[in-house]
C-alpha cells in the first residue's frame, strides 16, 4: 500500500454543495489577510494574527511550494456563487510511510455556525481516504476549541492524545489535543 502521488501532478479541485475548494493563489492575499487578520480565527491557534498582505502571499507561496514538493495540499474554500474566500484548509503534512496525513485550516467569523466547515472538511477527508489512499488522518486542536472538536467527532475522530503546556506561545503554555481518523471510521453528512 502507498499514497496516490498522482494528486500531485495537477492540482485537484474539489466541488460541494456551496463550495469550490481549489489551489491558494497569490491573488487571494488580501481576502486571506482579512480573515486571518481576525483575533477570532486565530484564538485556539498558536500563531499571531497577519498583520499586513506580505503575511498572506508568504503564506500561499509556502503552501504552493509544499504541493510542488508533495508535502501537503492547501486549498482555498471558496463559496460557488460569489467567488469568495470564506477559509483556507488542507494536508499541512503528509507522512507517506505511515499514509497519514494532518488536516488544519480556518474559516471566516462570518461562516461560523453554519455547516459549512463540516461540507469543507468532509470533502477532504473524502478526497484523503479514496483517493490519496490515507490510512489515517490526524488533527490537532486546542482543547478548548469545541466547536472543532465537535465538527472532528461529527465526522469519526477519536481523541488520541492530549499533551500539557505542549505549545509554547505568547509567553503561555498551552494544551494540546491530537484526533485521529482512521480509515472505515469515517462518518460523512451534514
Amino acid at each position: 500500500m502507498q499514497i496516490n502521488t498522482a494528486v500531485f501532478e495537477k492540482f485537484p479541485i474539489l466541488k460541494t454543495g456551496r463550495l469550490t475548494l481549489r489551489d491558494i493563489r497569490p491573488e487571494d492575499a488580501e481576502q486571506i489577510f482579512l480573515m486571518r487578520s481576525s483575533g477570532r480565527v486565530n484564538q485556539f491557534i498558536a500563531r499571531p494574527a497577519m498583520s499586513n498582505v506580505e503575511d498572506s502571499l508568504k503564506l500561499a507561496e509556502k503552501t504552493r511550494l509544499a504541493y510542488s514538493n508533495k508535502q501537503g495540499i492547501g486549498w482555498a474554500g471558496i463559496l460557488r456563487d460569489s467567488q469568495i474566500i470564506i477559509g483556507t484548509c488542507g494536508y499541512n503534512q503528509i507522512d507517506f510511510a505511515n499514509l497519514r496525513a494532518e488536516i488544519g485550516g480556518e474559516l471566516a467569523v462570518d461562516y461560523w455556525g453554519k455547516n459549512v466547515a463540516i461540507e469543507a472538511v468532509s470533502a477532504i477527508i473524502k478526497f484523503g481516504l479514496d483517493t490519496m489512499n490515507l490510512h489515517s488522518i490526524e488533527a490537532k486542536v486546542s482543547p478548548q476549541n469545541r466547536g472543532a472538536i465537535f465538527l472532528l467527532e461529527q465526522i469519526g475522530f477519536k481523541k488520541e492524545a492530549h499533551f500539557c503546556d505542549r505549545i509554547y506561545f505568547n509567553k503561555q503554555f498551552a494544551d494540546m489535543a491530537v484526533y485521529t481518523l482512521i480509515k472505515g471510521n469515517e462518518t460523512f453528512g451534514v
